[in-house]
């Protein structure tokens, strides 16, 4: 292990905690995935950019992580109630599909864009429809134990029982009461013995296209339920971390937890993280609000409140120029922003390469910068803190290059070393091919001024430039025609 002083804010304990796994070097970590109904947008691009932080930084410090994230294809109905239609079922009436077509085509784009983030893929994905049985079992345990009861062919979930015994609302920190006060009146409501009671499995009605044969009825598992069932399955009864955004601490969470204890008799995670939101104009982005902007959109500009297209790196450093617990507000200036920083930061990566090392360092002090970004990740993964300190290093290395300061060759690779580390293997950005489109543009103009200046010398009659501009192009695998109009060409590569 590198460093073990990792210190993560554990929601459930409202502060920070050393991190010390169950059974190291074993990690296992689970992350509420994506409900596939719908583009991926920038909402989701933050609990995935910053799990994913944790799962790199986790696997350099020498840990064997297992990380668990997974797809819901089912069971989450609309306005995360106990009621209504099933988010994907809908999108598949609505579109005249088969359930299972909606979630193909939103998961295999949701992947490409992960891709296209640089995020890693986990290491296990199940799917919400692939465990029913497992949420079936759950329901029984929970029955049996007593904490819930069966109405009408649905099973929910005994809030007021389970109350008495273990408190509902460790996670959230509401109590009961303001739970009661809270809940909207839903039809079907009459179902339950008490309006903050949730489902642990619904009886499908005669439209519902998903349904599965269970003891109680054909129906669907309740969206709490998947995570609790394949958290256990794939991680055991006690794992490690447990992480989302922040929207799903409640109710999504604190029904995890009641799950696990009304099943197991024990918590099952250890620490709890949650990702704080993106906003819009200060408005939280989501679906549900319509004010959201796909990952997509931001990738080809396609959206009326962008004001260009900006590339996945930028998306992602924007996203890490943040401390993942605080709100990260939206808009072009803070993306243009990113994509200047980010440059920025990249230009610094390549100037190492191109600097000759001196007998001696001065002029600058590189000393230090490992330890420094170590301790801002192990402050609960202080990113915005080790970029920072990477923008003082990329000061000196541009120090180094205007012949202002010096370094020697241990020096120079010990920043070359820190970099890459903390670049691309931690945070996870890469250089990009993505702006090749206008460096092309912009490298075809170069080349037509040259050739310009050719047509210009032919016509001074000066052979000997006309031919060094054709000949030095040409070394350099441009094939250049005259024709009656100018000149074409084009880069033999």
């Amino acid at each position: 292990m590198e460093n073990n002083n990792l210190f993560i804010y554990n929601t459930l304990t409202r502060k920070k905690e050393l991190f010390v796994p169950l059974h190291a070097p074993h990690v296992g970590m689970y992350v509420c995935g994506p409900t596939v109904y719908g583009d991926g947008h920038l909402g989701h691009a933050r609990p995935a950019i910053t799990f994913d932080i944790v799962f790199r930084y986790l696997t350099h410090l020498g840990y064997k992580v297992r990380y668990v994230r997974n797809i819901t294809d089912v069971g989450h109905l609309e306005h995360d109630a106990d009621d209504g239609e099933d988010k994907i079922a809908k999108k598949a009436r609505l579109e005249q599909l088969e359930p299972m077509e909606v979630v193909q085509y939103y998961l295999l784009r949701y992947h490409k864009a992960m891709e296209a983030l640089n995020v890693l893929p986990p290491s296990i994905e199940p799917h919400a429809s692939g465990h029913i049985i497992e949420q079936i079992k759950l329901v029984e345990e929970i029955l049996k134990n007593g904490y819930a009861y069966e109405s009408k062919g649905s099973v929910y979930f005994d809030v007021a029982k389970y109350n008495k015994d273990h408190h509902y609302g460790v996670l959230s920190g509401r109590n009961l009461d303001d739970v009661l006060n809270t809940t909207r009146e839903l039809d079907g409501q009459d179902e339950k013995h008490n309006p903050a009671d949730f489902a642990l499995w619904k009886c499908a009605q005669p439209e519902h296209i998903m349904r599965w044969p269970s003891p109680w009825s054909n129906g669907f598992p309740g969206w709490h339920c998947e995570c609790t069932a394949m958290g256990r399955k794939y991680l055991g009864e006690t794992f490690d971390i447990h992480g989302g955004g922040m929207d799903l601490v409640f109710p999504h969470h604190e029904c995890e937890i009641a799950q696990a204890v009304a099943s197991e008799g024990h918590q099952m995670v250890r620490y709890w993280m949650h990702n704080n939101m993106i906003t819009i104009n200060g408005q939280k982005m989501g679906k549900s609000l319509g004010n959201f902007i796909t990952l997509d959109e931001f990738f080809t500009g396609s959206n009326k409140l962008l004001t260009q297209a900006y590339s996945p790196m930028t998306i992602r450093f924007f996203i890490l120029q943040a401390h993942y617990r605080s709100t990260v507000d939206f808009s072009n200036e803070a993306l243009q922003a990113a994509e200047k920083g980010l440059e920025r930061l990249l230009e610094g990566v390549k100037n190492l390469d191109r600097i000759t090392p001196a007998k001696a360092t001065s002029g600058i002090e590189p000393k230090g910068l490992r330890e420094k970004c170590y301790e801002a990740m192990n402050d609960d993964l202080n990113t915005p803190i080790v970029i920072s300190h990477l923008f003082d290093a990329t000061r000196m290395i541009n120090t180094v290059i205007d012949k202002k300061a010096t370094i020697s060759a241990e020096d120079l690779e010990e920043l070359k070393s820190v970099f890459h580390l903390f670049v691309f293997d931690i945070l996870g950005l890469k250089a990009e091919a993505e702006n090749n489109a206008a460096r092309e543009e912009a490298y075809g103009k170069v080349v037509d001024m040259l050739l310009e200046q050719r047509m210009q010398a032919k016509a001074n009659k000066d052979w000997a430039t006309s031919d060094k501009i054709r000949d030095n192009l040409a070394a350099l695998g441009f094939e250049v025609k005259d024709t009656k109009d100018g000149f074409t060409w084009k880069l033999n590569k």
